[in-house]
């Protein structure tokens, strides 16, 4: 009787076997290891607990392209020495938006999108890159990635008018007859003695599968440099969840320093993953303990993996907006790798009114937690919206490089019902948009036989290129305030290497971006080009950010050569 070894019956004994099998020499390791994967088996590790290895959800161990969920209580006990344990792919979740698509102006001449100050994607995909793999493209949102750098834009001069709106047009250096529109927004910065008393709630993620060294111990690392920053009359207090909540800091002012950080060290990593009810308790936390006088704050430390408790993100956006209108506004630290569930930290992080940053080391930490968190905790603006609209006599059509999860309509602009993007004391803001010229109309499209039956501009604002405006409210009002700035044809770069430092270096980021998610236009220019373009537009980089990014994206060349799987 001859047996089939498609048999799915004998597939699934066959991979049980191989994992379950003990190998007890080196000869026997090699022999058995390129059936299963090539990896070398794992160095004998120290007897851990065994909620280590206790996870919510059977893995799978993948045998020569089969998968099958390994034996609960295989998985409950460390690995042995010479077992090879093969790792489940990674399941980290990204939103999934397509690219902003290319709109004639004769159709749609309005563009309107929410501000965003989130930096969490360039993070990502730094450690992605610095790890040896090329970042997948959902997790690339390109506007994040160019927020992420300090700009030197010019700065308004008065609290009431908080900010100031520059903007400057080149040649594309992607696209021959293209320009690029680069629209700046700088926001007000508060003095240190303005800045008003924090009441902060830190929850934070103690899951089981927060325990690896790059994400509690990083937090905690990272805390505490936040810790040492907080001034006498701040008060802190911190909520951490797993299978429950629990209380681990009582609102601390920030003159007992030591009592923080001591709270902070004794946080450990073990359970399930009760994320709702720990935004829950720790919402009802900060809303006891509210100052009107003060910044009233819930600040999210995790990988955005919930299971425990609320798990509807619906239910959790619907749970978070409504607490936004008491005051008391959200901001998320993302960490870790594998299960990071970036989509849902995006999600909760714009119902809340806050800003968004993942954590990829403890240099990273000490930008967001200390260097920045700083101006992030002090709004100066809530709402804040941009529209920009096009002259069909100067442009054809338009394409706003990223900002597709901050995409709104039309009347959203003037509807101050409509939630935005909020902007922190000092934060700049960066929009840029490729631009077809009206004389490159005939490119894109035929015209209409019988006209469009459209007015043309008024011939006073004819030599207009755009409109910009911006959309915001002041803290604590529930009006809107709108400041506007027009874009003159004559302002237009005559070459690319005439804008400045900043435009350029910015233009160079979202080329990295685009070229990152795979998007068209920028298909033909390549790594080597956006090297050199930013290269070039370094300028003063003090600490070191812009020279960092020029390594990624000679990164990302090295690796796009040697495995260009899924990448352009």
């Amino acid at each position: 009787m001859r047996c089939s070894l498609r048999t799915p019956a004998l597939l699934a004994l066959g991979a049980a076997v191989l994992a379950a099998c003990s190998v007890s020499t080196p000869d026997r390791q090699a022999a058995r290891a390129p059936a299963v994967a090539e990896a070398p088996a794992p160095a004998p590790p120290p007897p851990p607990s065994a909620s280590t290895y206790a996870p919510a959800a059977p893995r799978s161990v993948t045998v020569t392209g089969s998968s099958i969920a390994a034996p609960q209580a295989m998985l409950k006990r460390a690995p042995a020495p010479g077992y090879l344990i093969i790792a489940p792919p990674q399941a980290d979740k990204f939103p999934d938006k397509e690219a902003n698509a290319t709109q004639l102006v004769a159709e749609h001449p309005v563009s309107t999108f929410s501000a965003d100050v989130d930096t969490a994607s360039y993070a990502f995909v730094r450690r992605q890159l610095t790890g040896g793999r090329l970042p997948p493209p959902g997790a690339v949102r390109v506007e994040e990635m160019v927020n992420y750098f300090p700009y030197r834009y010019a700065a308004p001069t008065t609290r009431n008018a908080p900010f100031a709106v520059t903007t400057e047009v080149m040649p594309s250096p992607w696209r021959a007859g293209n320009q690029l529109l680069h629209v700046a927004v700088r926001g007000f910065d508060l003095a240190q003695a303005e800045r008003p008393p924090l009441n902060l709630v830190l929850l934070i993620d103690v899951s089981g599968s927060m325990g690896g060294p790059d994400r509690l111990p990083l937090l905690q690392q990272g805390l505490r440099l936040f810790a040492e920053s907080l001034r006498e009359n701040d008060r802190v207090s911190i909520v951490t969840y797993a299978n429950g909540t629990e209380v681990a800091l009582e609102p601390t002012l920030g003159r007992d320093k030591q009592k923080i950080v001591d709270a902070l060290d004794g946080l450990r990593a073990a359970g399930g993953t009760a994320g709702g009810d720990g935004l829950q308790r720790a919402y009802a936390l900060a809303e006891r303990h509210r100052d009107p006088k003060a910044v009233n704050r819930v600040i999210l430390a995790t990988d955005g993996d919930f299971n425990i408790g609320i798990t509807d993100p619906k239910q959790l956006e619907r749970f978070i907006a409504d607490k936004r209108k008491s005051g008391v506004y959200l901001s998320v630290f993302g960490v870790g790798t594998g299960n990071l569930n970036d989509a849902l930290i995006q999600r909760l992080t714009q119902s809340g009114n806050g800003n968004a940053a993942y954590i990829d080391s403890l240099l990273e930490a000490r930008k967001a937690m200390q260097e920045e968190l700083g101006s992030t905790m002090f709004p100066i603006a809530n709402d804040v919206k941009m529209q920009v609209e096009f002259n069909p006599k100067q442009v054809a059509a338009y394409r706003l490089i990223g900002y597709e999860t901050r995409m709104l309509a039309r009347q959203d602009f003037k509807d101050d019902k409509v939630d935005a993007g909020d902007m922190g004391a000092g934060h700049t803001v960066t929009a840029i948009y490729e631009i077809t010229p009206a004389s490159e109309a005939g490119k894109l499209v035929d015209p209409l036989r019988y006209g469009d039956g459209k007015k043309a501009a008024p011939a006073a604002k004819g030599d207009e290129l755009c409109f910009v405006k911006v959309r915001y409210k002041l803290p604590g009002q529930g009006a809107s305030r709108e400041t506007a700035h027009a874009v003159r044809a004559a302002s237009v770069r005559k070459a690319f290497d005439a804008a400045s430092e900043d435009a350029r270096f910015a233009v160079a980021v979202a080329a990295f971006g685009q070229r990152l998610r795979g998007e068209a236009p920028v298909a033909d220019y390549s790594y080597a080009d956006i090297a050199s373009l930013a290269n070039e537009a370094r300028g003063k980089d003090a600490e070191g950010y812009r020279a960092e990014f020029v390594r990624l994206v000679r990164m990302a060349e090295s690796l796009g050569k040697t495995n260009p799987v899924g990448q352009p």
